[in-house]
């Protein structure tokens, strides 16, 4: 795990100077304060810090092959580098450290391009072929790991991390308009844009290829999209334990400490329940809890964690936190380059820090609902179902007047049923794409059309491409992949990524190996979800595995209650960051509008928290990003401000 960084020249003469590598070294530094190191030559530059996880001793990068002709840097795991790196001997390549990275080189020289077909792993690499003057990037095939790039002054530049992009002379810091209206629309920047002009993520599963002054991206692999019926139930059943527990074992190989995030759900539970079975000492696991109030409770899963790991005799630490969220942003913002409207942000630095106390490795339950059919979004069709048969009169005049008078929260049982109902009643009578758009945007169409002070005409977003992508297949199978496109990679990975990074820890996702990704995705809709039984096929797989309390307990959000402190506590910052004379200064957005949308959220008439909290980090994200303030200064006068009201 590291960051890696570099540039090329795409011109005769573009400046690549070694010397620009200190800065970016430098910005990047928490994510590798172990090691650093860098490789020049005519047109490049390129360089990394790294975070040893595996051979601490000789894995220093960039690594070269045999006669120094190709080097690499890498940013990941490769998990089947043990089994590479045996056929490559065989095939009469040299190795000189013990480093998963090492068999890129290797295998570039053997194979050329294709090589990443054969990688099992996490990753975000650069590999320089010096003799044909070729440069190539390549991402993940989920795209676990980040890589940013962007042309500047004939030169290509890129990053695991958009500030380090941001520490070459004469780089901008303009908004991109199209990523803007995604990121309202959504919570997070689509597609391969950012937030910033100029600057690009390369896809999941991409390999951008650099020579001749220009450069080309080509995908290398995409989730199935036809379901197998030929399998039973339990053939099925069995096949995914099998797959779900090699998943995890061949994620645990570490030469440091690692351990679990466990939230007591089925995904990371499972996790768990394997790393035991095949571990000689307790497994160490780390949770985080909330407590103080009811809407503290919803989001408290210590409860169910603490069975888990009683259960499996894990070496368990748990957090129990109130964290000053008006100080904690800023830092945060920071950190994840571009802004998200997800609470989870904060959860997952405040147990990621937690665990990085004992350990430098931690596996994480991300991707099982997005892979076996955890949401309640993946409903929409069965409930749709019943709902049409009820008349058409007691729908219009009965049901969507009650559930629009109800309140709205996510914080209590009723209410939040009344949260589903309101989307689920007024998208009934949509299209399919277009109803399951309702259940995941933060501003729709309407809303974004008032709200923003220009929009982009015929505008093509994240998750239109993504159904345009994915038109074959079950509908299930359908959504499931286009949120393995869209929210995946661009929301739960990015942040996992970037909040775990900034304390130096590394976290992998077992749930998401390709092949188990493969394999669920043959699974017919059917067994995914049975009726309303959601993840109904991976229960069954984990029936021998875990506690029947922990298979058929409600899912719960892995986030904060951050709603409800917006209402209390951290109601001064909101007034701050969004009050009539800074949202008028920003210049982007609409004032009336959201000071209409602060007011149904106050008056419980609305549940507007994913509303309010991308507004909030758009903002704390300008304040750092656009007008150059300082985290640390914006964080002591937000603080200040809850605790003067306080």
């Amino acid at each position: 795990m590291c960051g890696i960084y570099g540039l090329v020249a795409l011109r005769e003469g573009a400046d690549c100077d070694p010397s620009l590598l200190d800065a970016m070294a430098e910005v990047t530094f928490h994510r590798g304060p172990d090691d650093e190191g860098r490789h020049s030559d005519r047109g490049l530059a390129m360089g990394m810090r790294r975070l040893s996880i595996i051979d601490l001793s000789t894995g220093h990068q960039p690594i070269p092959n045999q006669d120094e002709t190709v080097w690499t840097v890498c940013n990941g795991e490769i998990y089947n580098f043990r089994e590479l790196r045996r056929d490559l001997q065989g095939a009469g390549a040299q190795f000189r450290t013990g480093s998963d990275t090492e068999v890129l080189v290797h295998l570039y020289e053997r194979y050329g391009t294709g090589f990443v077909t054969r990688l099992l792993g996490m990753f975000g690499f650069a590999i320089w072929d010096a003799p044909r003057r070729r440069l190539l990037l390549g991402r993940d095939r989920l795209g676990i790991k980040p890589l940013y790039y962007m042309e500047h002054e004939g030169r290509l530049i890129f990053a695991s991390e958009i500030k380090a992009l941001l520490t070459l002379p004469g780089v901008g810091r303009a908004i991109d308009p199209g990523a803007l209206q995604d990121y309202l629309t959504f919570g997070y920047s689509g597609k391969t844009q950012t937030l910033f002009k100029g600057i690009r993520k390369l896809p999941p599963a991409s390999l951008l290829v650099c020579e001749n002054g220009s450069y080309t991206i080509e995908t290398y692999w995409q989730a199935p999209a036809e379901a197998d019926a030929s399998l039973s139930e339990d053939e099925w059943a069995e096949q995914l334990r099998a797959a779900i527990e090699a998943a995890v074992v061949s994620e645990m190989v570490s030469d440091v400490p690692l351990g679990a995030f466990l939230s007591g759900g089925i995904d990371s539970s499972a996790i768990v329940a394997f790393m035991a079975r095949h571990s000689d000492r307790p497994v160490k696991t780390y949770s985080i809890g909330f407590k103080g109030d009811a809407a503290s409770e919803v989001y408290n899963e210590l409860p169910f964690a603490r069975q888990v790991a009683e259960q499996f005799a894990t070496d368990h630490r748990e957090i129990i936190v109130r964290p000053e969220v008006a100080r904690l942003l800023p830092k945060l913002a920071w950190h994840l380059d571009e802004p998200v409207a997800d609470s989870a942000s904060v959860t997952t630095y405040l147990v990621g820090e937690f665990a990085r106390q004992d350990v430098t490795v931690i596996l994480s339950g991300v991707g099982g609902d997005e892979l076996f059919g955890g949401y309640n979004r993946y409903l929409g069709d069965y409930y749709a179902g019943q709902y049409q048969r009820l008349p058409g009169w007691m729908r219009k005049a009965v049901i969507a007047p009650l559930v629009q008078a109800m309140p709205s929260d996510r914080h209590g049982r009723l209410s939040g049923v009344a949260r589903y109902a309101r989307t689920f009643v007024a998208s009934n009578d949509l299209p399919f794409e277009e109803r399951y758009r309702s259940y995941l945007q933060v501003f729709g169409a309407e809303s974004l059309q008032r709200l923003m002070k220009q929009t982009q005409a015929g505008h093509v977003d994240s998750l239109q491409e993504a159904f345009a992508l994915a038109a074959s297949g079950d509908s299930l199978n359908r959504l499931m992949r286009v949120d393995l496109a869209t929210q995946m990679p661009n929301d739960l990975l990015m942040l996992t990524d970037k909040m775990t990074m900034a304390s130096s820890l590394e976290c992998r996702v077992p749930l998401l190996n390709h092949e188990l990704v493969e394999l669920a995705a043959r699974v017919p809709a059917a067994l995914r979800i049975e009726g309303r039984n959601l993840k109904s096929l991976m229960k069954r797989a984990l029936d021998d595995v875990l506690p029947r309390e922990i298979l058929d307990r409600k899912k719960r959000g892995f986030g904060a209650p951050l709603g409800a402190w917006l209402k209390r506590d951290l109601q001064p910052m909101m007034g701050r960051l969004l009050s009539k004379q800074a949202v008028e200064a920003r210049g982007l957005l609409s004032w009336p509008v959201i000071e209409e949308t602060m007011a149904l959220h106050l008056a419980n008439r609305e549940d507007h928290t994913d509303h309010l909290l991308a507004l909030l980090n758009l903002e704390i994200w300008a304040q750092i990003y656009l007008d150059g303030r300082a985290a640390d200064d914006l964080a002591g006068e937000l603080g200040a401000e809850v605790a003067a009201a306080g």
